[in-house]
């Protein structure tokens, strides 16, 4: 098990990885984790590279679709209340 000492970054702690967990968990420098307190514990997960592709897909897909459906002065939630969806 590796240990890693907490230091100061401007106004939060950081953390640095040793290197051994880095290369086992295939981390890579500017890579994205979400960070969470449980119970005392801090949980590091790497943060879900296909849902966030996704989410972009589908963030591009509407702006491309808006150009031919716009929603003049309704808002979405009215149009789902509506029933209007694709």
């Amino acid at each position: 098990m590796a240990q890693a000492t907490l230091g100061k970054w401007g106004k939060n702690l950081a953390l640095r990885l040793p290197l051994e967990v880095v290369k086992a968990a295939g981390l890579r420098t500017g890579e994205r984790v979400d960070v969470q307190a449980r119970g005392g514990d801090i949980v590091i997960r790497r943060v879900d590279a296909e849902a966030i592709a996704d989410a972009h897909a589908a963030a591009e897909e509407i702006i491309a679709e808006s150009e031919f459906h716009p929603l003049d002065e309704a808002t979405i939630l009215e149009m789902l209340k509506e029933g209007r969806r694709r």
